[in-house]
């Protein structure tokens, strides 16, 4: 079967942006920044998109190119391309299979509440609500944790679940070049568009209320960039930064390891992610941080800034920004427009976790794009049901702890030992340069090898001497909610399991067909 290739340079940077920016960018970045010293928090931010952001971003095209050499698209391959010697090493490579469907089990639901506020927004629904607690009940009322005068049942949240459910599954059907590249193509450029409406229309804002000239958009910005400066003595801040420029890159997930792979030998990957990084950061730091908390601030005003920032991603999308459009003219315009583009950008993110276990059932198995697409919506559309079902029992926070937080760590850092120790600087720095339209600065030879590995460990050595005795126990968990909270994790362990075994029964196979080249 021929391997599937991408129809132009600026479709797969448009893909592997698309895939990075999400509703991290628009909700979680500002959220970070104002719980963590404001402007002070963007030394440590930029520190790591230095030291750990590009170099991972380097590492993951360079491998993901490498290992499409050999017919592999997805980890277990590549990392065996990379230490044929060790048997071991594929096992490893299943997180970044693993990964990226158990994101997906939530993340499709999550994105299927943006699509419907944007029907929610046009139509007027919650324009009645004029309060947060008013707002935060129609959110809930549509999630079904509670039934009141907005929503009686889980219907309405399920049977947009199912369209966008359909709407992934249609462009995964159509495949690399004439799915995932067309919708990001005009997807990132589009919700880019609508971001850039949305920020001239809060500037616009002023100071809302003469009577309070300290409330203003450029107070709001002034709150984000107007540096605490003791905050940077806390170590807690420098993780934050680490922790938020790693998962806004989609770095240690196998996404861009699949991208890349569809590359041609001598196709640009020094440039292509340099570029691709540059994309999201745009969408981040100016976009991003330009929108939620200065629009908040110019109406709530300093006092609330906190609290709003502490409130969490859902509160943010969900409820603080849906006020403050609703205060403006216009507002069930801009309100849509606000829904659209994060819908957008969960699209274009949500395909992508899908494509790592799609290209591992084409290559390893040889089933076509219709069985591989079928085989693993039904697989998703079941093990999601958890994460629709019992929202309010701490399903989808374990399945991000673990899916989205710990095992996308732990991934980067054997990819980033594998890349500068195993496979060796001076191949890896060959094989990153190899078609490179630029020469990247020969210290980050130095930087991939030691301080990017380094930093992982730090932060993934950090939280197994805090906290993992205290996850692993389950401590904090409520006890009507730690039967869900086995359950999940049965249901995650028998996923990895199966992943594994199929791994291996597939290097049985290739063992088999080339005449024992492959050990398992």
């Amino acid at each position: 079967m021929a391997r599937e290739q991408w129809g132009s340079k600026i479709g797969v940077i448009m893909a592997v942006a698309g895939s990075a920016i999400g509703l991290g960018n628009f909700l979680r970045f500002p959220g970070q920044v104002a719980q963590h010293g404001g402007g002070a928090f963007m030394i440590p931010y930029f520190i790591a998109l230095l030291l750990l952001g590009l170099p991972l971003m380097w590492i993951e095209w360079t491998i993901g190119r490498f290992g499409g050499g050999f017919g592999h698209s997805t980890a277990p391959g590549m990392f065996h391309s990379l230490w044929e010697k060790n048997r071991f090493i594929k096992y490893f490579g299943v997180i970044g299979i693993f990964g990226p469907i158990v994101i997906a089990l939530y993340y499709i639901y999550i994105e299927s509440w943006l699509l419907a506020y944007s029907f929610f927004a046009l139509t007027g629904s919650y324009e009645t609500c004029a309060t947060s607690e008013m707002m935060l009940s129609f959110l809930r009322g549509y999630q079904g944790l509670e039934q009141n005068q907005y929503f009686s049942s889980l219907w309405p949240a399920y049977s947009f679940f199912l369209l966008t459910f359909a709407l992934n599954g249609v462009i995964l059907y159509f495949g690399v070049q004439r799915g995932i590249e067309q919708v990001c193509k005009y997807g990132v450029p589009l919700l880019l568009i609508l971001a850039m409406i949305l920020l001239a229309r809060v500037f616009l804002l002023g100071t809302p209320d003469p009577a309070q000239p300290e409330n203003s958009v450029l107070g709001g910005l002034g709150f984000i960039w107007n540096p605490d400066w003791s905050a940077l003595t806390r170590a807690k801040v420098w993780l934050a930064a680490a922790g938020q420029v790693f998962f806004t890159l989609s770095c240690g997930i196998g996404v861009i390891l699949t991208y890349a792979s569809y590359l041609g030998r001598n196709d640009d990957v020094a440039l292509s992610g340099l570029t691709a990084a540059s994309a999201n950061e745009f969408a981040e730091v100016v976009l991003g941080g330009s929108l939620v908390i200065p629009a908040a601030f110019a109406f709530f005003g300093a006092s609330t800034m906190t609290v709003i920032a502490q409130s969490g991603v859902f509160n943010l999308g969900f409820v603080t920004m849906p006020l403050v459009l609703q205060k403006i003219a216009h507002g069930n315009f801009f309100g849509f427009i606000w829904f659209l583009l994060l819908f957008i950008a969960g699209v274009t993110s949500s395909i992508s976790l899908a494509q790592p276990a799609i290209a591992f059932l084409e290559d390893e198995f040889n089933l076509n794009r219709r069985q591989s697409v079928l085989g693993l919506m039904t697989a998703i559309f079941l093990f999601s049901q958890p994460a629709i079902f019992f929202l309010g029992r701490g399903v989808v926070d374990e399945m991000d702890f673990w899916g989205g937080s710990f095992f996308l760590v732990l991934f980067a850092t054997v990819e980033t030992i594998l890349f500068g120790w195993v496979f060796g600087m001076d191949r890896a720095w060959s094989e990153l340069h190899t078609g490179s339209d630029i020469t990247i600065p020969r210290f980050y030879r130095w930087i991939i090898k030691y301080v990017t590995p380094l930093f992982l460990l730090l932060i993934l050595g950090s939280w197994l001497f805090q906290d993992w005795l205290p996850v692993l126990f389950c401590q904090g968990v409520p006890e009507e909610n730690l039967p869900y909270i086995i359950g999940t994790r049965l249901m995650l362990f028998t996923l990895f399991a199966g992943l594994a075994l199929m791994v291996r029964w597939s290097w049985q196979r290739r063992a088999v067909n080339s005449g024992g080249g492959y050990d398992d």
